[in-house]
């Protein structure tokens, strides 16, 4: 049944911004009643959307090693991507609260650093002995290798109001996956970040989006349009090769014209109130 033949109507955000007092109905299957009987209110309030973007790697074991290199510039991709500003009618203060909300859960964030595939295993497994998660797909964090297909999957996105934007964001990823590859393959080293760090930096860039300054991976705040300048320069030559780099860079500097999402999704409000907030966030508004 689709939305509108149910009387509802298709939304583009990554957290539904108004959220009513009663629980959403879990979809009686025995893993998700399993997985609201564990964890309770988390459930409850799971009314957030994300975006996941998967590229393929030669075998597990690159996949790790390209894990290592882009878990650096996910705060990043993180300020870009806000476009949950608002829950419970209100405005959070946050770019993206679809990242506060999902990070709750006990395996989330920002993914560790690992020294290779059989330690990714080792730390995976280990996890789902403490019996805080019941299985791999519960790994929840921001990138991962995934469990299903022969890929990394990066899942710090929020869902986005336009499906041009989408498919940038999938040229970045695909982009900064082939440049990690080559470093690897070079011998480039990893650039060393400590991991609190890491994690205050992609609290900061779902506060703040990209208005203002940015955490960087040695802990200095910078001009958030430095860091971005900074991953174009480190990705276009993959871009180049890839024959993505007109049409990334030309979405790229649309992006940046209109805003994010989140500063979209909150212009509308101001200008308009709720109906002009919807008329942006629902699917046929907001994708054209």
């Amino acid at each position: 049944m689709g939305a509108a033949a149910a009387g509802c109507r298709a939304i583009a955000s990554g957290a539904a911004p108004l959220v009513g007092g009663v629980p959403v109905p879990v979809t009686h299957n025995p893993r998700n009643l399993a997985l609201h009987a564990h964890s309770g209110r988390l459930v409850d309030e799971q009314l957030v959307n994300g975006m996941h973007v998967h590229v393929a790697m030669p075998d597990r074991a690159a996949g790790v090693a390209v894990l290592n290199r882009v878990r650096l510039w996910l705060p990043l991709l993180v300020a870009m991507a806000g476009n949950s500003p608002l829950w419970r009618g209100q405005d959070t203060g946050f770019a993206s609260w679809r990242t506060v909300i999902f990070g709750r859960w006990p395996v989330s964030g920002l993914p560790p650093h690992f020294a290779d595939d059989a330690d990714y295993d080792r730390r995976v497994d280990g996890l789902i002995r403490t019996g805080a998660i019941s299985d791999v797909a519960q790994v929840y964090w921001q990138a991962r290798l995934s469990h299903r297909y022969p890929t990394l999957e990066v899942r710090c996105f929020d869902v986005q109001l336009r499906a041009d934007e989408a498919a940038m964001f999938a040229g970045v990823v695909r982009a900064l996956a082939a440049t990690a590859l080559k470093e690897e393959a070079a011998g480039v080293p990893v650039p060393h970040c400590l991991p609190e760090v890491l994690y205050a930096a992609s609290w900061h860039a779902a506060r703040h989006g990209l208005d203002g300054r940015l955490i960087d991976a040695e802990g200095r705040q910078q001009p958030a349009g430095d860091l971005l300048c900074a991953m174009v320069d480190h990705i276009s030559p993959a871009l180049e090769e890839s024959g993505d780099l007109r049409e990334v860079t030309s979405l790229l500097h649309r992006f940046l014209q209109h805003g994010t999402p989140a500063d979209r999704q909150r212009q509308a409000l101001a200008a308009g109130g709720f109906e002009a907030l919807t008329e942006l966030i629902t699917v046929a508004g907001g994708t054209d």
